[in-house]
């Protein structure tokens, strides 16, 4: 110490006792200068890691909303099988009634045998809409390419052209997705 330095205080030596010499060695400005970089430096890493936190807290929201989305799918697209499975029964169900001569539904003892199959049949939509399967509307309307699946073209002057005018198989939705595309017939310009 010379005799223009004023002693330092004993909290002051505590501090700078971890300081490697040739900091101390330095001149007060060359310190200050030395400790302001340091703290600058030290503010620089703590806004790099709240940003760091930042991003991790809205990666992990993200995850977890996905999360939440994915088990919603699956509960509400759970049947989704299944009802692709079913939907060929419930087919040939209504082939089935469809096809039935007028003779016989006037018959006394099929009569109620026909009313047991079409209970059946309305049972089957019944829980189909429990569990949000509905039917594709298709006759009459314009042919979408997102619900329908066009099997032939029909030339007739009766629709506008690219109007469904015949459905050949049922197509049914389960919610907002496609469980399987209405098979149609589309009308064309004659010749």
């Amino acid at each position: 110490m010379t005799e223009t330095d004023e002693p330092r205080d004993e909290a002051v030596e505590k501090e700078l006792a971890g300081v490697p010499e040739d900091l101390l060695d330095k001149g007060e400005d060359d310190e200050v200068h030395s400790l302001d970089d340091a703290l600058a430096s030290l503010r620089n890493d703590l806004e790099k890691a709240q940003q760091d936190i930042l991003y991790a807290r809205a990666e992990a929201q993200n995850v977890r909303r996905r999360l939440e989305k994915d088990v919603q799918d699956a509960r509400a697209y759970a049947a989704t099988g299944f009802a692709r499975d079913i939907l060929s029964v419930a087919d040939n169900l209504a082939r089935a009634l469809d096809h039935v001569p007028t003779e016989a539904r006037e018959n006394d003892k099929l009569s109620s045998f026909l009313a047991g199959i079409e209970a059946t049949q309305r049972e089957i939509e019944k829980v189909f809409g429990l569990h949000g399967i509905t039917r594709i509307a298709a006759k009459g309307l314009p042919l979408d390419p997102n619900q329908h699946q066009a099997m032939l073209e029909v030339p007739t002057d009766e629709a506008e052209p690219g109007t469904v005018v015949q459905e050949m198989q049922s197509g049914y939705m389960i919610r907002d997705r496609l469980l399987r595309p209405a098979m149609v017939a589309v009308a064309k310009k004659p010749g």
